[in-house]
């Protein structure tokens, strides 16, 4: 039987290998081009939907609660499971989902982008078999993150917080740039969506596809009219 403090010691070395790798896969700087993407914020903005961090703030709530950021969190965790169970007709069927579910063009370009570049990254610096099974393979952002946690062992529950974390820093980072927001207002307005992210996180985690659903019709609407816009800085 190995000493207490030996398997303390290793559970704590799991625990800040799987940190480090979350702070390296979710990170502003990991290069999946998600700066490059605004979620359909351009044209809200431009429109002066969203004026001020209260407004930014609850509009990205909404998105976590009953939009495209609660249903990417339900695949992600169907993809982590899949992966977990080897179960490749599985994932690869999740993938379909996720890409099917993405209710605009520029919607899909978004989520195949960055899943794509997710997956190219991860296996560069982290390969494993969830990586190997994605490689030109067309998959959507939360499938592509959610093997990948699965492949490295990572808590589903922690990895979904530290995805849906990145998903809200990602818009608040729009719109510190576009309203424009002070780096104050919106470090503020992050802050304030923690509760909501942890909440969201639980709930799915113990989610399944029969959870999948969104209602927030403006989102899609924005995404859409966004290639309208006279001039872009982003993508979606």
């Amino acid at each position: 039987m190995r000493p207490a403090a030996a398997t303390a010691g290793s559970d704590r070395g799991r625990d800040a290998t799987a940190l480090l790798k979350l702070a390296t896969f979710f990170s502003a700087s990991f290069p999946i081009g998600a700066f490059s993407y605004s979620h359909g914020l351009e044209w809200l903005i431009a429109e002066g939907r969203l004026p001020d961090a209260a407004s930014v703030r609850d509009w990205i709530g909404d998105l976590l609660r009953i939009g495209s950021g609660w249903n990417d969190a339900v695949l992600f965790a169907e993809a982590w499971r899949r992966t977990t169970a080897g179960d490749c007709p599985g994932l690869a069927a999740a993938a379909e989902l996720a890409g099917a579910l993405a209710g605009t063009r520029e919607r899909h370009l978004e989520t195949v982008a960055q899943g794509g570049a997710f997956a190219v990254a991860a296996e560069a610096g982290w390969p494993c078999e969830a990586t190997a099974w994605l490689r030109d393979r067309e998959t959507p952002y939360p499938i592509a993150a959610g093997a990948v946690a699965a492949g490295h062992a990572i808590p589903l529950e922690l990895g979904l917080a530290a995805f849906l974390n990145a998903f809200a820093a990602n818009l608040v980072s729009v719109a510190v740039r576009l309203v424009p927001l002070g780096q104050s207002a919106g470090l503020g307005a992050h802050a304030a969506l923690h509760p909501l992210i942890r909440d969201v996180a639980a709930r799915a985690a113990a989610a399944s596809l029969d959870d999948l659903g969104a209602a927030t019709i403006a989102s899609d609407m924005a995404s859409m009219r966004h290639e309208t816009l006279y001039s872009r800085i982003f993508r979606t």
